[in-house]
């Protein structure tokens, strides 16, 4: 049997283009593995711009405490291909093993006969094989890109419907405007099927709610339906069913209330699970979600760091996630001041001026650094270009490594706060180079 790598590396050559939104190859490997679609557990289905991965780890973290077994299928992975498929079981289950993801790759990779399916597809069709041949009592599945043609759209009747903030990002597939993208990840709400809709600009709700007009979907919108606000330190959500008064969210930033509030919302809406009150406390603090505002304190890198400094890692990638990160930031800055120090990494997709337009007047600095193996790497000096136009003291490293060394002889008092961010694939990296994986 092949290695991971191996096979991936093969179905990648099915295909000319990374992404190629369609569900016509998607029905035609699932009819040729006998429909594993219609044996999954119940399913709810997870849309959005931004959020959605965390809103993913509240939703897990709350169903495991009350006991519940619990599927989840996310991407892109950090480090691991496997990290995409957890197999529900005892406790916070497990991530599927080499064996039983090179087994059902290479059935899939049969079963296609070499026509033309995206890495994507073939892979979200061997999560499904694995969701449908493992018991459980839930899947969280989470979309890949848009909605409507996304590979994971072909559940016809989930149990409810999510969508996470929605923001411009990949605009070159799913459309130039904001009503255009929500309309995409709108995509997913089916007939009769709740729908939980976290906070959105007005033209993005809009467009989510003609959608769930048409279809006759009940949705359950932020700010009307429920609330989920920070009161003196603690979560406080509020719906028609009552108060819940939980503790803070284990992961950082005032944006993880909200995060933590759509998960909250849709485990109440969704009548099937009877989820104890003490269920939703320990989802709150046993939550995890790696390279989303992640102190690391040990490692590699870590041991880089100025002494008496912070490293800090956040994969977010455009402007709504940007803003997001800042406002965690400057939550650490009332707690403790420090300078920041942003060591930056982007892919040439990505806006990298409306990024590091978040963080002007924040940081003192930006490092740019070039992500590995990654043909779309925007150079490091293009995006200390752009932090210059906006008035951050900018230069460029030609690694982690010695980005973390270039501070390290920083003339900076006290000792720096250092983020690594704008990229999930620099975020895999740090981890990697770290040597913590997510496990």
């Amino acid at each position: 049997m092949s290695s991971i790598d191996t096979v991936v590396a093969r179905l990648a050559a099915l295909h000319p283009k990374r992404i190629d939104l369609s569900l016509d190859r998607m029905r035609r490997i699932l009819d040729a593995l006998d429909h594993p679609e219609h044996s999954l557990p119940p399913v709810v289905h997870v849309a959005g711009t931004n959020g959605k991965g965390s809103t993913i780890a509240f939703l897990r973290a709350i169903l495991e405490a009350a006991g519940r077994r619990v599927h989840v299928y996310t991407s892109p992975h950090l480090v691991r291909f496997n990290e995409r498929f957890r197999l529900g079981g005892p406790g916070q289950g497990t991530l599927v093993s080499d064996h039983e993801l090179a087994e059902a790759l290479e059935e899939c990779e049969r079963a296609n006969a070499d026509a033309p399916i995206t890495v994507f597809e073939i892979t979200t069709a061997a999560g499904l094989l694995l969701f449908a041949r493992n018991p459980a009592d839930i899947l969280l599945l989470e979309v890949g890109l848009g909605g409507r043609l996304d590979a994971t759209n072909v559940v016809e009747r989930p149990l409810a419907t999510v969508i996470t903030p929605v923001s411009l990002d990949h605009a070159e597939y799913l459309g130039d405007s904001l009503g255009k993208i929500a309309t995409e990840k709108a995509g997913i709400l089916k007939n009769g099927v709740p729908a939980i809709i976290a906070a959105q600009s007005r033209d993005a709700l809009a467009a989510i709610e003609r959608a769930a007009a048409r279809l006759k979907v009940p949705v359950r919108i932020a700010g009307e339906d429920w609330t989920a606000t920070e009161e003196r330190g603690r979560l406080v959500y509020q719906d028609e069913e009552g108060l819940l008064d939980l503790p803070a969210p284990k992961l950082f930033g005032r944006y993880q209330f909200e995060n933590a509030g759509v998960a909250i919302a849709a485990l109440r809406t969704i009548h099937a699970f009877h989820v104890p009150a003490p269920a939703f406390e320990t989802g709150m603090m046993k939550a995890e979600w790696p390279a989303r505002m992640q102190r690391l304190s040990q490692g590699k890198l870590a041991a880089l760091v100025p002494t008496g400094g912070e490293l800090w890692l956040d994969g977010g990638h455009n402007p709504h996630g940007a803003y997001a990160i800042a406002n965690a930031i400057a939550d650490l800055e009332e707690r403790v001041s420090r300078p920041l120090i942003l060591v930056v990494g982007m892919l040439a997709t990505k806006d990298s001026m409306g990024f590091l337009k978040a963080f002007a007047g924040l940081a003192r600095r930006v490092v740019a650094v070039p992500i590995r193996d990654q043909e779309k790497s925007l150079p490091a000096d293009a995006i200390a270009d752009a932090a210059r136009m906006l008035g951050i003291p900018a230069h460029s490293s030609g690694d982690l490594p010695s980005a973390l060394a270039a501070i390290r002889g920083f003339d900076i008092s006290p000792a720096p706060r250092i983020l690594i961010t704008g990229s999930l694939y620099l975020a895999g990296e740090v981890l990697a180079a770290n040597g913590t994986p997510p496990e």
